[in-house]
């Protein structure tokens, strides 16, 4: 289970199309264990009604300030003591206006007045009212309260413009949402994470690489920015969206992989090298695409840098040196490959993975790790999602750390 497991999360909607979204982000939260209340503003019920949300969290849904029923329990004071966290979505300029002046005029303003939850913000509206100086001077007022304010996403409204405004995707809600629930004993740490294959080109058409997706390496990377550091992330090609909150650098091969790493290693607390970065290249890459019967049916391969052994070389002849945190993937031999090269490659810890698992390693949701540190301790962790395994992993660091 996630941070959010147990976590009281009331979903204030407001009246806004995007509301039906706030529908599936109902379902995602109560998926990763939340207790979901949904507070309606009186608009956001003629795009949604109160009966789906209801379903979909088995919990009233809260509406009115007024009502009849638990009168005597005032129910804005009582849902805000109870709450974990206050996340709104979609916020319209209406209720960002409302916030930013104070008003307790309807129940989810009150709340939000009352509560010391945090407070996560997702507007979404019409581009030129997001763009309004107003709406912006509400915002800006919002951030000094304290409340984190989640940038729209840009593309085609329902009104047909273009520009700033849609709601954004779940993921980067949850990843804001993670981060304010989470412990920060990661805060203050600069960490450096690889991730992904690389692309070795052969010809404009043809490469090597292999199976790696880049999964867990995000993972780590998430999992660090949610605990509060301050997180570089060195990725090879990769379909996966960016971490929320996570400076990405995005490169190809092995060799700018090794460039980007080394300008700025020294500048970390930690890195962890999860990329699967390729052991050769093709020794010459073709300008032009290699025609059929004309290619030889050999290849002749140069081996490219290792840029955690170099690393660990580098931390070998240093007073201060960051952690140097290795991933070792292996078909066979499992613990004593990760021994070996915890040692060759002068590593504070290596995580090991076998990538012959269905259920783990490559392109896998979830993985089994062996975690071994110089120390001479041992892990073995059980079959976990990659973003359960990203935690472990940081925990073992900071024992490391200790």
């Amino acid at each position: 289970m996630t941070t959010l497991a147990g976590k009281e999360i009331i979903l204030g909607v407001c009246g806004g199309i995007a509301a039906y979204k706030a529908c599936d982000w109902t379902r995602a939260l109560r998926r990763e264990g939340a207790a979901v209340t949904v507070v309606m503003t009186e608009s956001a019920t003629r795009f949604v009604t109160p009966l789906t949300f209801a379903a979909l969290s088995g919990r009233k849904v809260h509406g009115s300030i007024f009502t009849a029923a638990e009168a005597e329990q005032i129910p804005h004071i009582k849902l805000a003591r109870q709450a974990d966290a206050v996340l709104i979505a979609p916020a319209t300029a209406q209720t960002i206006a409302r916030l930013a002046h104070g008003l307790a005029d309807d129940l989810l303003a009150t709340i939000v007045l009352a509560t010391n939850a945090k407070i996560v913000i997702c507007p979404a509206m019409n581009s030129q009212m997001y763009r309004h100086p107003a709406t912006q001077a509400n915002l800006a007022k919002l951030r000094e309260y304290g409340y984190t304010i989640i940038k729209p996403a840009c593309g085609t409204m329902a009104c047909g413009e273009e520009g700033p405004g849609r709601l954004v995707d779940w993921d980067e809600a949850r990843q804001a949402l993670l981060g304010m629930l989470s412990r920060q004993d990661l805060a203050g740490l600069d960490v450096l994470v690889t991730a992904g294959p690389t692309w070795e080109p052969l010809d404009p058409a043809r490469l090597l690489t292999n199976r790696a997706t880049g999964r867990m390496g995000y993972a780590v990377a998430a999992a660090a920015s949610q605990r509060g550091a301050k997180v570089t992330l060195i990725s090879g090609p990769s379909e996966l969206a960016a971490p929320a909150g996570v400076e990405v650098v995005r490169v190809t091969t092995a060799e700018e992989m090794r460039q980007a790493v080394m300008k700025r290693a020294k500048k970390m607390a930690v890195i962890v090298k999860a990329a699967a970065v390729a052991d050769f290249r093709p020794k010459v890459a073709t300008p032009a695409k290699v025609k059929k019967g004309k290619a030889p049916l050999t290849l002749e391969l140069a081996a490219n840098p290792d840029i955690l052994k170099e690393l660990g070389a580098m931390k070998a002849k240093a007073a201060k040196f960051p952690l140097l945190i290795g991933f070792a993937a292996e078909s066979a031999n499992l613990r004593a490959e990760a021994k070996r090269k915890l040692t060759a490659k002068n590593l504070d810890l290596i995580v090991a993975n076998d990538i012959t698992a269905t259920d783990a390693g490559f392109a896998a949701p979830t993985n089994r790790v062996l975690l071994l540190d110089r120390q001479g301790n041992e892990q073995k962790l059980p079959l976990l999602t990659k973003e359960e395994t990203a935690h472990r992993i940081w925990d073992a660091v900071l024992t490391l750390r200790r």
